[in-house]
């Protein structure tokens, strides 16, 4: 009967079936066939909601929906170019770095190539940038801020393993700390190929004048706290992460609704409804995931797992090697958010048992996903990218393989020197 039942699932798995009603199936049969009242699932569905640190997910994800209905892209990219667009790298320094506040604060990799990349691409390419280059640029750099607070996909990672009840646990605070020194290696690896592929070629720099600067400083005199504010708060202690995600979103709706006047009042129920949309196909996924974790450790199957790999794979950098190369390919078909659920509880415990730092895997984890999001044949930028410049999906292969190599060469420093992740922490 159950060998019947698996196949059944696997057959609506296949036609589609919503993933969380495919991990619900697998979770009531599994502990059906443990004999194990299925109240067990609600039971662990509401330990979920009990926790606090789930406040911030909704909060943050709304207020990155209102900044980006509103003109943050344009004043972001004009004080970036002000500060930074005089350095070597120019205008590339400046998308780099815009695209990745901009992604960090709104958690929507394909928002950032539609309003931030729509304003730098042809910038770039006026600026003698080769076109190529360009598309590349826009495309990959969608996805850089997935490691900076408040990215949703690094809370939404920090709320699964705390779920655990891990050995050595972590603060949500930690897990923002360590994903800052890989951010910026990310960036100035992508910099330096930057330049070093525009060598002999002239581009224009941005200049620097007092006047133009105090301009940009006036014109984004609003946003410019706010990371001060949030991050500052989280990193000191003062804010907890949920109190930091409040004082977020009502900091976002005084300055874009009440101040700027660019979100309208009539337009922030229909905000609301897809940002919370959004944060209920989250939650919905990760309360039935939980439950099927509950099951998968019950039925010690991360320890079969383990035991299975240790028979092809003997050591910690082995280990990792597999992993980098599973998770590159996951995140080539998966979104993040359904990435996270499925493999967290499966990959944690093997990487513990393996000496690797929980704090460390979710750097590795989500700079992995960062990349996946370009990775051909179906990474989602592509496919955001080609219909938002009218460019054949080929062409955006072509263009996104130079930059997805330096971003492995990224990967396998964040991977294999810990200290790059957790040099900040104290980490036993």
């Amino acid at each position: 009967m159950n060998a019947v039942m698996s196949a059944v699932l696997v057959l609506i798995a296949l036609l589609g079936a919503p993933l969380f009603v495919v991990i619900l199936a697998a979770s009531m049969l599994g502990f059906m066939s443990a004999d194990i009242d299925l109240m067990v699932i609600t039971i662990e569905i509401y330990r979920l909601v009990e926790a606090p640190l789930l406040l911030a997910l909704p909060l943050f994800t709304f207020a990155g929906y209102v900044l980006a209905e509103s003109r943050l892209s344009f004043r972001l990219v004009r004080i970036t170019q002000v500060f930074l667009g005089w350095l070597p790298g120019g205008l590339a320094v400046v998308a780099f770095v815009t695209c990745a506040f901009f992604t960090a604060f709104t958690g929507a990799s394909g928002v950032t190539i539609v309003a931030v990349g729509a304003l730098l691409f042809p910038a770039l390419v006026q600026s003698g940038y080769k076109e190529r280059f360009s598309l590349g640029l826009v495309t990959t750099s969608g996805s850089l801020g997935l490691l900076l607070a408040p990215s949703l996909p690094l809370i939404l990672y920090g709320v699964i393993v705390q779920q655990m009840n891990l050995p050595n646990p972590f603060s949500i605070q930690e897990l923002f700390i360590a994903g800052i020194l890989p951010a910026l290696l990310m960036i100035v690896l992508l910099t330096g190929y930057a330049i070093w592929s525009h060598r002999g070629i002239k581009i224009e720099r941005g200049t620097y004048t007092r006047a133009d600067a105090v301009d940009a400083i006036k014109s984004a005199r609003w946003e410019i706290p706010l990371p001060f504010i949030i991050l500052g708060g989280i990193y000191s202690g003062y804010f907890a992460v949920s109190e930091a995600a409040a004082v977020t979103a009502f900091y976002v709706l005084l300055v874009e609704v009440v101040i700027h006047r660019e979100v309208k009042y009539g337009e922030l129920p229909r905000i609301v409804r897809e940002s919370m949309i959004m944060v209920g196909g989250i939650l919905l996924i990760l309360g039935v995931s939980l439950a099927f974790t509950n099951f998968l450790i019950d039925a010690e199957v991360p320890q079969l797992l383990f035991e299975w790999i240790q028979t092809y794979v003997d050591s910690k950098i082995t280990f990792l090697i597999l992993l980098n190369i599973i998770l590159l390919m996951l995140g080539a078909i998966l979104d993040i958010f359904s990435a996270l659920v499925i493999m967290i509880p499966l990959i944690v415990p093997i990487a513990l048992r393996f000496g690797v730092d929980p704090i460390h895997l979710g750097i590795i984890f989500l700079a992995n996903m960062q990349i996946g999001y370009f990775t051909p044949p179906i990474g989602m930028n592509l496919f955001i990218a080609s219909y938002r410049f009218k460019r054949s999906i080929t062409e955006l292969y072509r263009a996104t393989l130079p930059f997805m190599f330096v971003l492995i060469i990224a990967l396998m420093i964040i991977t294999y020197v810990p200290a790059v992740s957790l040099i900040f922490l104290d980490r036993d």
